[in-house]
């Protein structure tokens, strides 16, 4: 992917002023950032994780293109304390700001949230949404997308051969995005767009993710919120 529609994303995030288009992801540890990454990538460039303890307690970066970065940020889901914790890290660098001529903007461009396709427990990440993610950026600047296409009804109606889901799966998952966009409407009062719907493991549908980005590229530098 490290190639794809790069000329259209460069001169959008160059329109828009920014030196390289900043993507903060969130999630719950296990719900697959680094298996996001590097599906992204097409090679193994964050380890991912296969214990109780996450992978990523601080938050790193990852290049793919000469003008897109992938901030990973630890996982969610871990306790009380860490999650507390990782509200907090997920305010700072939310509010973490850079000097341009003009002023002062935030450093993060797009928030990228991936919620588990398996799980019916998204709780926590829905309150992250709300009482954070939202509440210091534009719902226009949030993507959420939801992976683990694969296993969202514990792996039936899954093709293997084709690598796609069958009828059943399919409309299974068009309803879950809907319903996560509804769900997010009613606890915030604000609009996203309907999730997208991928599988990291099965490299499905990784071109809507980047389209997906590619679509919610900003038209100019980030306004500070605080909570």
């Amino acid at each position: 992917m490290h190639r794809y529609r790069i000329s259209e994303i460069g001169q959008k995030v160059a329109a828009a002023g920014f030196r390289h288009l900043d993507v903060l992801l969130v999630g719950a540890t296990g719900v697959g950032k680094s298996s996001t990454l590097n599906a992204l990538f097409g090679e193994q460039k964050a380890k991912v994780g296969t214990g109780v303890d996450p992978e990523t307690q601080l938050v790193e970066s990852y290049m793919l293109n000469d003008v897109l970065r992938f901030w990973d940020s630890a996982g969610l889901g871990d306790g009380k304390e860490a999650d507390r914790a990782h509200r907090q890290k997920l305010i700072d660098v939310l509010s973490k700001t850079y000097t341009h001529s003009d002023g002062q903007w935030g450093w993060i461009d797009l928030v990228f949230v991936i919620l588990d396709g398996s799980s019916r427990d998204l709780g926590t990440a829905y309150d992250l949404l709300r009482d954070v993610i939202l509440k210091m950026i534009d719902p226009d600047r949030v993507i959420v997308a939801i992976n683990q296409a694969d296993m969202a009804m514990k792996g039936r109606y899954w093709d293997k051969v084709l690598h796609q889901p069958q009828p059943n799966l399919q409309q299974f998952l068009d309803e879950k995005a809907e319903s996560v966009q509804k769900r997010i409407l009613e606890a915030t009062g604000l609009q996203i767009s309907k999730p997208v719907y991928y599988s990291a493991y099965e490299n499905y549908h990784l071109k809507e993710i980047m389209d997906a980005v590619i679509n919610h590229i900003p038209v100019c530098r980030r306004k500070m919120h605080t909570l």
